[in-house]
């Protein structure tokens, strides 16, 4: 039996969005169309003009599946409405929230990213990767609200040392100036880690200085490689059974330049390059940059890696990459992997052949959350990296039970001081 270590790391995290979802419409809950739309109703009903919402769970709801555009707006009102998919990629908003970001049906997909448009053209009010980011920029101000911040770090006071990835760019100095007032009579003892995007990346080190502590530091950059999987915009070796006719093996978001120019600057700049690579074609696109430009070990992270062909498998610890893994998304994606890639479930989080390589658990495999994509709770992780599924299935019935790991291994991987 494993212990819960003594200081806690989430490895993957975004502390501000945490914090903000705490103030938006929840549907996490809903489990079909209808209670999206009951859920919407309820709020513009209590007369709020923009209504945000996250965690909706399309692929899990029965029918599966976004609502029509035309009921959706007819619970919106005059209200602008966005509703984020749980895995904020993906944004269902009705027409007001669409011309914020000046989408209609003559907008052209912006590069990275799709506009949802049903067989006739017509939009379906759903936006993908780069178009979700668009209209999102549209709604919400880039700048950090204190008190979301301030909210977020309080529901994460139970870990030592927190990564925020996709920091925002003045989220440095928001975190300092939290922590040295103790804001809410609270002191934040926590540590926190920042990776901002690669674009960022220039701006947040002309501030460096002025913000880094003890307790706020610059980790390194970030970049997106692919999508998600509940999406289907992960980038995968072979086409998804269930997969978009735009897009069938899902969307490759960066070339192989960009990424090998991204891990240069980072290691330029003396910190690691976080690359986000769900699909199995994406974290071989990563692991073959990294080989390429010869990247010092530990200078280069795969975060999720959530589908790994076997013949790279042995590559992370050649190469020294690590893997930053989220093992409780698992518990939310069983029916959703089971549609989208049942030929690779064999090759969907293989903990137990990272490990039998050579990673060494809370080094070079490390566990976080995602939040708020999924609640920060680490017993998730470790029921789904040692049971492969839920509380009431038997390890069997899970997602590639030979890939389970104990119980000691799985809470090291959460050991900030491993």
């Amino acid at each position: 039996m494993g212990e819960r270590p003594v200081r806690m790391r989430e490895a993957h995290a975004h502390v501000y969005a945490h914090g903000r979802s705490l103030s938006m419409v929840n549907l996490e809950s809903c489990r079909s169309p209808d209670d999206m739309l009951e859920a919407i109703r309820r709020v513009v009903e209590q007369g709020q003009t923009t209504v945000l919402a996250h965690s909706a769970r399309p692929e899990s709801w029965e029918p599966r599946g976004w609502p029509p555009l035309s009921q959706f707006e007819d619970v919106c009102g005059d209200a602008v409405v966005a509703a984020w998919c749980f895995d904020y990629h993906a944004i269902m908003a009705n027409r007001r929230a669409l011309l914020h970001a000046n989408i209609d049906e003559d907008t052209t997909d912006p590069e990275g990213g799709q506009i949802g448009r049903d067989t006739h053209g017509n939009l379906t009010g759903v936006v993908y990767e780069s178009a979700a980011g668009m209209l999102w920029g549209a709604l919400e101000p880039r700048q950090v609200n204190p008190m979301d911040l301030i909210d977020g770090m309080i529901d994460l006071g139970g870990f030592a040392e927190i990564h925020d990835l996709k920091s925002q760019v003045d989220l440095g100095p928001k975190l300092r100036q939290a922590i040295e007032e103790r804001r809410a009579g609270i002191e934040f003892r926590a540590c926190y880690v920042l990776y901002p995007l690669v674009q960022d990346l220039p701006e947040v080190l002309k501030t460096r200085r002025d913000w880094q502590s003890d307790q706020v530091r610059l980790g390194g950059g970030k970049i997106f490689v692919d999508g998600t999987l509940n999406s289907r915009t992960a980038w995968m070796l072979h086409p998804f059974a269930d997969g978009r006719h735009e897009h069938p093996s899902g969307m490759r978001l960066m070339s192989d330049k960009q990424i090998e120019d991204a891990i240069r600057l980072c290691v330029g700049e003396g910190l690691q390059l976080a690359a986000h690579a769900i699909g199995d074609a994406a974290v071989r696109a990563v692991l073959d940059a990294a080989e390429r430009v010869r990247a010092p070990r530990g200078t280069v992270r795969i975060e999720h890696a959530e589908v790994i062909d076997e013949a790279d498998v042995p590559r992370f610890a050649e190469l020294g990459v690590i893997a930053s893994v989220q093992p409780c998304h698992l518990l939310y994606d069983i029916e959703a992997l089971r549609r989208a890639c049942p030929h690779r479930l064999d090759r969907v989080q293989p903990l137990r052949e990272l490990i039998d390589s050579g990673l060494k658990p809370g080094r070079d495999i490390l566990f976080g959350s995602d939040t708020p994509i999924v609640r920060p709770d680490p017993e998730d992780s470790i029921l789904a990296a040692t049971n492969r599924g839920r509380a009431d299935m038997a390890r069997a019935e899970g997602i590639a039970p030979s890939q389970a790991i104990s119980e000691a291994e799985a809470w090291a991987c959460f050991d900030a001081d491993a």
